[in-house]
């Protein structure tokens, strides 16, 4: 199986808006990475509006029209600005194909955990289902707990993220092997509850092919951080294009 890769424009969007200028374009980095074998484009709009805004997230999904073999995700905690966004698209007959649901605070620096079971089940369950009832699939934003991976399917999830930046952090070190055999086992326990399976945070041109290698069923990772800043030295296409490399199966 060939793991898609959806880029995260986030942080050309941050980069945009630092000036007034328009500059650097979302939607043309999200062309050239389109352009280049991108299976999809990620998003994660936040309720300051610090990078993505709510008119990219409509001029992307506009952009995907012309894209229909590739998904647009967009992500975000399910209890700020992230339904009403989605429903949005949807209303306007727009493309969006995924919703992740992660659970950042509204002032968060980045991503930093995933959902708690059975803490955050009952209040996740009825957001799932309105999200199914727009047509999106649900991916759920989780640590790498093989214990959590049942309660995620039993209230609905479509799919779980698995939070890498543990694996990343621990590249290089001892505690490499470990923390793969962490997230191998957590996949596996995923796939065995009848979970797809995504992944993303921190993975890079380094640790992406191990990665992907040694955790069995990963259908998509989202990357952002690191491709836009090996995009500033290489361009899109050219980054896109070894991160698509790093998937190839072995």
């Amino acid at each position: 199986m060939q793991t898609s890769l959806s880029v995260n424009l986030n942080k050309v969007a941050l980069v945009r808006n630092t000036r007034h200028l328009g500059i650097p374009s979302v939607t043309r980095a999200a062309t050239l990475c389109l352009q280049a074998g991108a299976a999809g484009i990620t998003v994660h709009p936040r309720p300051d509006a610090r990078h993505i805004r709510a008119d990219d997230v409509l001029e992307l999904a506009e952009l995907l029209k012309s894209w229909p073999d590739r998904e647009f995700n967009v992500e975000g905690n399910p209890f700020h600005n992230l339904m009403d966004c989605v429903q949005d698209l949807v209303e306007r007959q727009l493309p969006v194909h995924q919703v992740t649901f992660v659970p950042d605070g509204e002032g968060q620096f980045t991503s930093d955990h995933g959902w708690s079971f059975p803490q955050d089940a009952e209040r996740l369950r009825p957001l799932i289902a309105q999200a199914h009832a727009l047509g999106l699939r649900v991916s759920l934003f989780m640590d790498a707990d093989a214990a959590a991976m049942p309660a995620a399917r039993a209230v609905g999830a479509d799919r779980v993220e698995l939070y890498t930046e543990p694996y990343a952090a621990a590249w290089g070190t001892p505690e490499q092997a470990a923390q793969l055999q962490r997230f191998a086992l957590a996949a596996q326990a995923a796939l065995d509850a009848g979970l797809g399976l995504n992944a993303g945070h921190d993975l890079n041109q380094d640790n992406l092919a191990a990665f992907v290698q040694q955790v069995p069923g990963v259908q998509e990772v989202s990357i952002g951080h690191a491709l836009i800043a090996d995009a500033l030295e290489m361009g899109y296409g050219a980054t896109v294009r070894a991160y698509l490399d790093c998937l190839e199966p072995q």
